[in-house]
């Protein structure tokens, strides 16, 4: 048996397991996908065709297959991806879940709406909707079906916390959170209102502190109604662009700054599925529905190499494909190393393992990384804390 087979016999019972009310043929031909974008390493229907195993003997032909499945609407993306990335969550039950929300956008075109779970030091996808729309601000009745859902499959996690960038700040998310129960770090943009005890509101820029300061603000209430009431976190952050104004519905600290942070691992997420990984803006779908069946190769390939990586260096592994001398990859390089590993050097795919909700080793890319995250983690670069009550916000 050629690796090539092995791998797609792994992915298909990974599949057929876990996605069982899917038509087994649809399964299949996903499973030949993402066993040939593991190998190739494009998200590009042409280039998949020798890494699959077919009756057909035209390269035209294996695209051609590879389009009806983007092209059909009978295809559900969660009944395939969401029962995976479940299983893979499954010893989740006793800790925080991060899900990150943000958004990206394809050829100024398409915005693709992503929530996504902060996994050891990078994100890894839960849900996603793709519009037609070429700006990266959606209004909160296009991203509200991708909460809703989620909050549906993650009702058994007891503390969910939702981390999203300015954009996302307003009313219709505020109210939501509050009926869902989630905590949250959200980032207010700097000309949000804040209620104090002066006659007018004020802006939150106005309460930025000076540089290597924090400020600690309880019980504020938000824009020029006041209707939503918060806890108030701004700081001024040595090597950060500009200062932040965090929101959250718990004490607020500096652990709120450092949780908001974990929001960046999306960004990783992104930068692997467009040009660190696989190549997404090389695709030549131009429909949105496409696009979201695209991107589900896409997810089902990160998970399944995500899960390798950390299968690699649980097994002691790592040093094999890692040249580093503690971990300097992430486990998604480590298992994509690994998967085309076997094809020339014939090492053996590993058992699948749930993503773990502890990273067993940090990753560094140099000793100098790790000195600069140690002299810059949040409990050093902010030199002094003050702590006040919305009533005394002067």
């Amino acid at each position: 048996m050629t690796p090539s087979t092995h791998l797609y016999g792994q992915l298909f019972d990974q599949l057929s397991q876990h996605s069982r009310v899917c038509d087994l043929r649809h399964l299949k031909t996903l499973a030949w996908m993402v066993n040939a974008l593991l190998y190739s390493g494009e998200l590009n229907l042409a280039a998949w065709e020798p890494y699959v195993y077919s009756r057909a003997t035209k390269a035209q032909s294996t695209e051609r297959r590879w389009q009806r499945f983007m092209d059909n609407c009978r295809i559900s993306v969660t009944a395939i991806y969401v029962p995976l990335v479940l299983a893979a969550l499954s010893g989740w039950k006793q800790q925080r879940l991060y899900l990150a929300l943000d958004t990206t956008v394809l050829w100024e075109r398409f915005c693709m709406i992503h929530l996504s779970v902060v996994c050891c030091g990078r994100a890894v996808p839960l849900l996603w909707r793709v519009l037609e729309h070429g700006s990266a601000t959606v209004a909160f009745e296009e991203y509200q079906p991708v909460l809703r859902r989620a909050r549906w499959l993650l009702r058994h996690h007891p503390a969910v916390m939702l981390l999203a960038d300015r954009g996302f700040a307003n009313h219709e998310l505020m109210k939501w959170l509050r009926q869902s129960r989630w905590h949250y770090c959200l980032r207010l943009p700097c000309d949000v209102l804040i209620h104090t005890t002066r006659r007018y509101p004020l802006m939150v820029g106005t309460l930025y502190p000076p540089l290597g300061e924090a400020r600690l603000y309880e019980n504020v209430s938000l824009w020029l109604d006041g209707e939503h009431r918060c806890n108030l976190v701004v700081a001024t952050v040595q090597g950060a662009k500009d200062s932040w104004a965090v929101v959250t519905d718990e004490p607020p600290t500096l652990q709120t700054l450092w949780q908001y942070a974990l929001r960046f691992r999306v960004e990783e997420l992104f930068l692997d599925s467009k040009s660190g990984a696989f190549e997404l803006e090389d695709s030549r779908l131009r429909s949105a529905a496409a696009l979201e069946r695209l991107y589900l190769v896409a997810a089902i390939a990160l998970l399944f190499a995500t899960t390798q990586g950390m299968a690699v260096q649980l097994a002691g592994l790592r040093q094999q494909v890692d040249p580093h001398w503690r971990r300097g990859i992430s486990y998604l390089k480590i298992g994509l190393r690994w998967l085309q590993g076997g094809i020339h050097k014939g090492r053996p795919f590993l058992p699948c393992v749930p993503l773990l909700p502890n990273d067993p080793q940090a990753c560094f890319a140099s000793l100098k990384a790790k000195r600069d995250y140690d002299d810059h983690i949040w409990f050093h670069r902010v030199r002094s804390i003050v702590c006040k009550p919305a009533a005394t916000v002067d």
